[in-house]
């Protein structure tokens, strides 16, 4: 047994699908599929050698590409997920997993928020709360405490933006370049987020391959898991969030969440954040990306708007952010989709595989999902060397 808890599992393949606004082909069950088939194919494993699968069409995947009997683990999440599916093999409960997750036909009346965001119960409906006024309550109260601006999120919704501009894998490809005033002239959405503040609202799937490590030499380009953790306060979207709620004596508050997480991953890694050579961050909207450099050890608290500032999160700064255009402008396809290709994003830095804004040397590298509105922070760190 390999002393680092997952040295015994690596990343072995990753797949997007098309993402689109619509897919109106697909279910989120076929487009899920559609990933698994393409991460097999490019780890170079056929789906006969699957003995898990991880994902909320875990049991159709099965099904459909005949793998019974073997391992199911319905996880409607990202990082957890991927973690699950390692926990899988070192356990020796399985030695190559499927991670698929996909979103089709879900969000079909444009002129409302998605449906995920306003689940229908007593503390929501009565209050006329969403996802962006729950974590614009988080935004404000920082920028009461802090003087963060609007320019500053409008500077971080840019970056991310003109990221997906030149990829043109995004559904966004060709749409900008944004200027932080781009960001501030579009209609207001939930104070302080304008609607270039936030992210969009598509269809796709993707997927991941997990191995064990001694198969890891037969794929293209392996990648290790280095650490990973999760913070939770509570069921996403059902109560508002306030900043210095704390559930624990002594322990975090609301507004930093996903800290407690950070802290366990860099341990687990044996890393700090100065090691980290690219950050593919969660980015539901612009002031969640500030909120977790900060929490995340990037910056001293509070200062997270002048760090964007200074260019940090630039393709060519200290530490690029959400390269491939995130939430905002690559794709937000359901729930699971979005958070997986996190990490998938994170896997294609490290292998060099990045057709633009490759990160050039990248050894390591962080993903992100969830963030203070939802009251979840999930944070991955991967590496090019086995730990």
């Amino acid at each position: 047994m390999h002393p680092h808890p997952f040295g015994d599992v690596a990343i072995a393949g990753v797949y997007n699908t098309p993402q689109a606004r619509r897919l109106p082909d697909h279910t989120s069950t076929s487009i899920a599929l559609a990933g698994a088939v393409g991460a097999l194919a490019d780890a170079r494993i056929s789906p006969g050698e699957v003995d898990g699968v991880v994902g909320p069409a875990s049991a159709e995947i099965a099904l459909e590409l005949g793998l019974g009997p073997c391992t199911r683990r319905p996880s409607g999440l990202g990082i957890p997920a991927v973690l699950d599916a390692a926990a899988l093999i070192v356990t020796g409960q399985c030695s190559v997993v499927v991670v698929a997750a996909g979103g089709a036909g879900v969000h079909t009346d444009a002129t409302s928020t998605a449906p995920w965001t306003r689940p229908a119960n007593e503390l929501v409906v009565s209050y006329g709360l969403f996802t962006a006024a729950e974590f614009a309550l988080m935004a404000r109260r920082h920028m009461l405490t802090y003087g963060t601006t609007s320019e500053q999120m409008a500077t971080v919704a840019a970056s991310i933006r003109n990221n997906g501009h030149v990829n043109p894998e995004a559904i966004y490809f060709g749409r900008g370049p944004f200027t932080a005033d781009d960001i501030l002239a579009s209609r207001m959405v939930a104070d302080p987020f304008h609607l270039l503040d936030c992210a969009t609202t598509s269809e796709g799937g993707c997927a991941l391959v997990l191995v064990a490590a001694d198969r890891a030499s037969d794929t293209p380009a392996p990648v290790w898991i280095l650490g990973g953790a999760s913070d939770s306060f509570g069921p996403a979207y059902m109560v508002p969030p306030v900043w210095d709620f704390r559930a624990r004596h002594g322990g975090e508050c609301f507004g930093r969440v996903g800290a407690q997480a950070a802290r366990a991953s860099f341990a687990m890694a044996g890393l700090t954040p100065d090691d980290v050579d690219v950050a593919e961050l969660y980015d539901p909207f612009s002031f969640e990306i500030i909120r977790q450099l900060e929490t995340f050890g990037f910056c001293p608290e509070g200062e997270g708007g002048a760090f964007v500032n200074d260019g940090n999160i630039a393709p060519d700064g200290r530490l690029p952010v959400t390269t491939d255009g995130g939430t905002m402008s690559f794709s937000h396809a359901g729930v699971s989709a979005q958070q997986l290709q996190r990490v998938i994003r994170a896997a294609q830095q490290l292998r060099g595989s990045c057709a633009t804004r490759q990160v050039e040397g990248a050894e390591v590298a962080m993903s992100s999902n969830g963030g203070a509105g939802a009251l979840f922070c999930d944070v991955l760190l991967l590496g090019k060397e086995r730990p």
